[in-house]
């Protein structure tokens, strides 16, 4: 059986324990790499990718490039690059 190994988190440099029980599970799962990131740091990490509940991305207004139309986009545009509504958008991307 594997013994406990001790690792330092890429991201905050503090120790942490890599158990047994931890390595099983890894090798179980094909995962061929240990932990770089203490459970802490893991832990945020996640929290951060993951949108809250109920949070919905903020939209912005825009005026079309090409046909003028106004509309919301889902980031913030800015100045020296065309905007387009989501019709002209389309035809943009099939050329």
């Amino acid at each position: 059986m594997a013994e406990d190994k001790t690792l330092v988190c890429r991201d905050c440099g503090a120790e942490f324990i890599f158990s047994a029980g931890e390595q099983e599970f890894y090798q179980q799962r094909g995962f061929e790499h240990p932990p770089s990131r203490c459970p802490e740091c893991r832990a945020r990490r996640r929290a951060s990718n993951t949108p809250a509940a109920g949070a919905e991305r903020p939209m912005y207004p825009v005026v079309c490039s090409e046909c003028g139309r106004e509309t919301m986009v889902p980031f913030e545009p800015r100045t020296d690059k065309p905007v387009y509504c989501q019709t002209c958008f389309a035809k943009h991307r099939r050329r």
